[in-house]
């Protein structure tokens, strides 16, 4: 099980664009993907989950990845929140 702690750097926060992006990248692993914000943890496959989450542009999230493919999975995720999901 891998855990990370990231910064949403878009000011706009996890809206619909970032949502879908995240969750279409979720469903390619195998691993079980989760975002825990307000000590609230989400599934990543879940589009309502997250964007029902509110989460601000500037917060703080972890990420916890756990399975076969867990690596890969939270390196491609670490690249999306520091590329601020190329908005």
């Amino acid at each position: 099980m891998l855990k990370e702690q990231m910064v949403v750097k878009n000011s706009t926060g996890l809206h619909a664009r970032p949502v879908t992006t995240l969750v279409k990248l979720a469903g390619r692993y195998k691993s079980s993907i989760e975002l825990v914000y307000n000590d609230k943890a989400i599934k990543l496959k879940s589009m309502m989950g997250l964007l029902g989450a509110g989460v601000k542009g500037g917060s703080t999230v972890e990420i916890i990845c756990d399975g076969e493919d867990e690596q890969a999975a939270m390196d491609e995720i670490r690249e999306l929140f520091a590329t601020g999901f190329g908005e």
